[in-house]
């Protein structure tokens, strides 16, 4: 009866699904949507970011300001033998003066023109590091997601093994199985904990990266991951690549550096004109009356501008090359990110439709076909049909594509994250509130269960 008990619960085990794909099913579990906020409000880089922004903003204010005006007091033409004495010398006086610092027309507008360009570049540059960020946690939950279904399905293959050991026992007790049957099931079990250690190891390392990017304790505990669908998206390479060339910040952020090398340059050919120097002086006399001189101690002024004489030409010319030069980097960046964009995008899209035709072969091919062929081996093994060896062998069969499906699935969340970035949006949620034409997403179908023709087992290690 026992034997009879542990092979019906070995066949449940066989032919329960590995994963539910229903539509309707929504386990509860850890939320993304709260892990990617939590990362952006509280990461401290991307605080960093920020006070960087604010600095350089604050600079911009600063930079079309006037110099602060010059305050001068003197003591003009005073008599060596009788210091501070005025009513000896008409030419003795006390001068009062104010000076202002006047920069060529123009060059302030620019000054202003090119620390506003540096301060947006910086402001796009924490957008572009929020996208990052967003990436980074979504990867990390998926491989989290995906550790934790690789740990559904050994602690699954432990029982099977486990059974497999009855079987195995019972067979050898009446004297229709080897012992060596079940040492080779012993081995296998020892080999499933091992690495059932090894991906625990994986989640806590995967734990404590996700609290890193969220700016939390390193041993928060992260809960059970909710199962999910796949989004499918019926945007083309040309519509994403067009969304970001509008959407992307860090394609802003190099149009803002070109933008602020064209201000220099400009601010460069300002600087062959001279700037001017306005000033005001009151000279306050005494009114004077000796023996040999009289006078009656008239106040003056003097009002002036200075100007400085631009002569030092090759300075100015390398001002202008170093406009040039940053302008032309800016531009090639810019360039190259668009090139990087649309190579991702394209990839991406190919990356996407490979694991989206996988997990549907897997699901509606292959694992149904080795869920049947190992339910096959488990009832020919104990009619002595077929060998232990062959058993094994079917069990592992099922282990590798249930564990390339998982990968699979993950490994599409993954990817959608990284177009995600590439872009500038949010593909699935449009959270961002950026105009997308026509984005619709559909939900994964069911498959039917029906089994479809399986590719050779000698080729399932392409799909990885």
């Amino acid at each position: 009866m026992r034997s009879i008990h542990n092979f019906t619960l070995l066949l449940l085990l066989i032919i329960s699904p590995g994963v539910v794909w229903s539509e309707d099913l929504k386990l509860s579990g850890e939320d993304l949507s709260h892990f990617v906020a939590t990362a952006v409000a509280n990461n401290p880089e991307l605080k960093s970011s920020q006070s960087r922004w604010q600095m350089f903003a604050n600079k911009a204010k600063q930079a079309a300001a006037l110099d602060d005006p010059m305050f001068m007091f003197k003591l003009q033409n005073m008599l060596v033998r009788e210091p501070f004495v005025f009513d000896k010398d008409p030419q003795s006086a006390k001068v009062i003066g104010i000076s202002q610092q006047i920069p060529f027309w123009g060059k302030r507008a620019i000054k202003q023109e090119v620390a506003n360009f540096e301060a947006e570049s910086y402001k796009w540059s924490i957008e572009e590091r929020k996208l990052e960020l967003t990436r980074m946690v979504k990867e990390n939950f998926y491989q989290l997601w995906a550790v934790d279904k690789f740990l559904e399905i050994v602690e699954k293959n432990l029982l099977i093994l486990a059974d497999f050991v009855t079987i195995a026992e019972s067979k050898y007790s009446v004297g229709q199985g080897v012992q060596q049957d079940i040492f080779k099931a012993g081995l296998e079990q020892s080999k499933m904990l091992d690495m059932q250690i090894t991906l625990k190891q994986q989640r806590k390392s995967l734990e404590a990266n996700l609290n890193y990017l969220l700016y939390r304790p390193g041993d928060t505990p992260v809960g059970h991951i909710a199962d999910f669908t796949l989004p499918q998206f019926t945007l083309s390479a040309e519509q994403l690549n067009k969304i970001a060339l509008q959407q992307r910040p860090q394609i802003k952020s190099l149009i803002s550096l070109t933008n602020k090398g064209q201000a220099s340059h400009r601010l460069a050919q300002k600087e062959f004109y001279p700037d001017f120097n306005l000033f005001f002086e009151y000279m306050l006399k005494d009114r004077i009356a000796t023996d040999m001189i009289t006078d009656p101690g008239y106040d003056m002024f003097t009002v002036g501008v200075t100007v400085n004489l631009p002569l030092q030409q090759e300075r100015r010319q390398a001002m202008l090359a170093e406009s040039t030069s940053e302008t032309g980097m800016a531009a090639a960046e810019l360039n190259a990110l668009k090139n990087s964009i649309s190579y991702t995008i394209n990839d991406s899209i190919a990356q996407l439709d490979r694991r989206r035709n996988l997990v549907e072969l897997y699901k509606g091919g292959i694992i149904p076909q080795a869920e049947q062929s190992l339910e096959s081996a488990v009832i020919g093994y104990r009619v002595s049909n077929v060998d232990f060896l062959t058993l094994l062998d079917s069990r592992i069969t099922l282990f590798t594509y249930e564990r390339e499906m998982y990968d699979s699935l993950a490994e599409y969340m993954m990817k959608l994250a990284q177009l995600e970035a590439t872009v500038g949006i949010d593909l699935v949620s449009n959270t961002s509130g950026a105009m997308i034409p026509q984005l619709a997403i559909v939900p994964e179908r069911t498959p039917k269960q029906s089994p479809s023709p399986v590719a050779p087992v000698s080729e399932h290690s392409q799909h990885r």
